[in-house]
């Protein structure tokens, strides 16, 4: 794709050629709404784009291994033994995906109580990673964004499959925290963290939906 005539490129100098004219568009416009001095970050679509052809392309076996390796202890699997309240909490809210996640991809996960890991069937840890792995590069892009941003690939795959909206991984992934913070109070830097992850979890879903439109 160009702009103003000019070709765009990534870091490596590959061509940035995305799939679907929607998501050439959108790029377009982050590079449009740039002033005399480019700032990256507000170019999420960019870097995402950047990302998958040169990182994700080029080492497709490695980005679904550090994906699927999530899996053994992904967050939703987890439960808190300290505190009834927030135990109630992600009964209710986390076993709903874990439940979908077992029905869409065959991969019922092992839910525990504590910090101490507990071991997964090799079979669903073995579909977890078939559900990585059917994922294009572009896919990938969007999928490792989300999963580092949520700490669990059952969410990240959440968002991907449109079971769940950004928002809703957000607050999901860090309901031990929002708990915390609703008991004890809140700092800045917590709150200036959780803000980014909800940029990342935005910018991933944003990336997905125009992957599929024309």
């Amino acid at each position: 794709m160009t702009l103003d005539g000019k070709p765009l490129s990534t870091l490596m100098q590959r061509p940035i050629a995305v799939p679907t004219l929607a998501l050439a568009e959108a790029i377009a416009a982050e590079w449009q709404e740039q002033g005399e001095e480019v700032r990256p970050h507000s170019m999420p679509l960019t870097q995402l784009a950047a990302t998958a052809l040169d990182r994700v392309a080029d080492r497709r076996e490695e980005v679904i291994d550090e994906l699927a390796a999530y899996g053994p202890t992904d967050l939703l699997c987890y439960r808190t033994d300290q505190s009834v309240e927030l135990a109630r909490r992600q009964a209710l809210s986390w076993q709903p995906v874990l439940d979908w996640f077992a029905l869409r991809f065959d991969a019922p996960l092992t839910v525990t109580l504590g910090v101490i890991p507990k071991a997964q069937s090799p079979a669903a840890l073995a579909a977890l990673r078939t559900a990585v792995a059917q994922r294009d590069f572009w896919e990938l892009s969007a999928l490792a964004l989300a999963t580092h941003a949520a700490g669990s690939i059952v969410l990240a795959l959440a968002l991907a499959e449109g079971q769940i909206d950004a928002a809703g991984v957000w607050s999901l992934s860090l309901m031990d925290e929002l708990f915390q913070a609703e008991q004890w109070g809140d700092d800045p830097q917590a709150s200036a963290r959780r803000q980014s992850i909800q940029q990342d979890l935005l910018s991933a879903e944003r990336f997905l939906k125009l992957l599929r439109q024309g």
